[in-house]
């Protein structure tokens, strides 16, 4: 084994330093759900499976937004922001 072993938490953080829209579409999934739970019981004659479906979609909805922000802020930092220290570390090679 190596010399170095990386705890539960600092790998958590070292993922979320790496990846901020990670915690970000994990925590509006959470309070999506939670919020539409606390909505459950004021619905109306709406169906069960109906306002279930609608949580679900709007739930996945965020995280899929989370994770396309997350993407295009990456390239935007691999390919516009810093892409002059890329092509250096090149050329010494």
């Amino acid at each position: 084994m190596s010399s170095y072993e990386e705890g539960n938490d600092s790998k958590l953080m070292r993922k979320v330093k790496e990846n901020p829209f990670v915690p970000i579409g994990m925590a509006g999934f959470v309070a999506i759900v939670g919020h539409q739970l606390y909505k459950m019981k004021s619905r109306g004659d709406t169906k069960m499976s109906v306002h279930l479906i609608h949580m679900r979609v709007a739930a996945q909805g965020f995280v899929v937004g989370a994770m396309t922000v997350g993407v295009l802020y990456s390239m935007y930092n691999q390919y516009i922001k810093h892409p002059k220290e890329e092509q250096s570390t090149e050329k010494h090679k």
